[in-house]
């Protein structure tokens, strides 16, 4: 049988990575969306198979892993994804698939003030307890952080980055480089099942070091000015974020005081011998959006 590979979340920014990753490399793709919109049509118009359905209709989990031979399982940060996840283990059983790579969070764990997060560490075991072949993928802050509006609204009109993470360090992770990871993974589980990943940039840097970075590339100077959690908190209610996000965004910026979000990549490279970009390289991909919120991010 032809390898056929299943990716949830396929128009999010790991899932249409990998979905490309894996069309690139000659494999046959099934991408899960939740509508028909332009961005499934891109992916049909690329090579993959689309199919339309909702995680938590334990029947369209069923149809969308029959026939195909491993999985990445993405879900975003809200509730229900231990539900989506009992059904996913279960379609997965029924389809004898050889692997579901599991999208969690380096911030997963069981005593987690944020609810989001100790969710994550129950889905994980979920998926343990099924006994369906598992790689666990932990990823600190992505690179796209940068880019979200909350973010990316102060650096381009003020040239500041003011996110509440104190004296905190990561190295912030695409999600270009996380899906040539999960591509890879998914082609050749072998050695990888049962272990959980944590997925990093190349270089560890506090906040002070990732706006010199951003400021290198754009030619004008950014500071770190942090606000504090509360006035963060505020911040992203007049955003409009619904308050699980918002609970679990102020509760995992403690976390990164902490060093919860620590690291600097080892997997990425060995997997797949090409090192994760930096944070100059990821910036200078998308510089117009960091110069003017016209821009697409």
């Amino acid at each position: 049988m032809t390898d056929k590979f299943l990716v949830t979340g396929a128009t999010g920014e790991t899932g249409r990575c990998t979905v490309q990753r894996l069309l690139e490399k000659g494999h046959a793709v099934r991408a899960m969306v939740h509508k028909e919109d332009e961005r499934a049509e891109a992916l049909r118009s690329d090579g993959a198979e689309v199919v339309v359905g909702d995680l938590f209709e334990h029947d369209d989990v069923i149809r969308a892993a029959a026939g195909t031979t491993a999985a990445y399982f993405c879900y975003p940060v809200r509730p229900g994804i231990i539900q989506t996840t009992a059904y996913f283990a279960d379609a997965a059983r029924r389809a004898g698939l050889k692997a579901v790579i599991n999208m969690s969070q380096i911030s997963a764990r069981e005593d987690s003030k944020s609810h989001a997060a100790r969710d994550h560490w129950i889905a994980e075991r979920v998926f343990d307890w099924s006994g369906v072949p598992t790689i666990h993928l932990r990823p600190t802050f992505f690179s796209q952080w940068l880019l979200y509006p909350f973010a990316r609204k102060t650096i381009v009109e003020q040239s500041i980055i003011d996110l509440p993470y104190g004296a905190g360090r990561h190295a912030p992770i695409a999600a270009e480089d996380q899906a040539r990871l999960i591509a890879a993974l998914l082609a050749d589980p072998a050695g990888h099942i049962g272990k959980t990943y944590t997925l990093h940039g190349p270089t560890e840097l506090d906040q002070p070091g990732i706006a010199a970075a951003i400021s290198e590339v754009l030619g004008r100077k950014i500071s770190y000015q942090p606000l504090t959690i509360p006035a963060y908190r505020e911040r992203l209610e007049k955003f409009g974020l619904p308050e699980f996000l918002i609970q679990h965004f102020c509760a995992i910026a403690l976390d990164y005081q902490n060093g919860i979000f620590s690291g600097a990549d080892k997997i990425i490279t060995e997997v797949t011998g090409v090192p994760p970009m930096t944070v100059q390289e990821f910036v200078a991909s998308h510089q117009a959006a960091f110069n003017t919120l016209d821009a697409a991010a």
